[in-house]
């Protein structure tokens, strides 16, 4: 059997504040915040959504293994939905979360999009996007 990847399980976002990234994408992206224990008994924080999650390290005490360079700010993040982009304008409108570009075509993992671009407490760059 060929070695080859099949999808991602989760990603790891460093931040300056994990409580305040917890909220964020709990209450403007809809996220699912989960607290659980490491096998080796330490409190984690990670956000749920499909079948992914994102695991948050807290700036200066992140979990070894890990990035080279984990810095708060450093991701640029792109997610995909059904919804429709007016519908998400409405969400940020409603959370005074700014929209810095779009609605805007992109090219994604499976073909043309359309993004939306803001930014959460860490300054990482999210985009939603619709398949075009």
């Amino acid at each position: 059997m060929t070695a080859k990847l099949k999808s991602l399980d989760h990603l790891v976002l460093t931040v300056g504040d994990i409580a305040a990234s917890a909220r964020f994408y709990e209450t403007v992206l809809g996220m699912e915040i989960d607290r659980f224990n490491a096998a080796d008994g330490t409190q984690r924080w990670a956000l749920k959504f499909g079948h992914q999650k994102i695991n948050l390290h807290q700036s200066g005490q992140e979990f070894e293994p890990k990035a080279r360079l984990a810095t708060p700010g450093s991701a640029d993040l792109c997610f995909l939905t059904d919804a429709p982009l007016e519908a998400w304008l409405a969400r940020f409108a409603d959370h005074d979360v700014a929209v810095i570009e779009g609605p805007v075509r992109r090219t994604g993992a499976m073909g043309p999009i359309l993004s939306l671009y803001i930014r959460d407490p860490d300054g990482n760059l999210i985009e939603v996007s619709n398949q075009v």
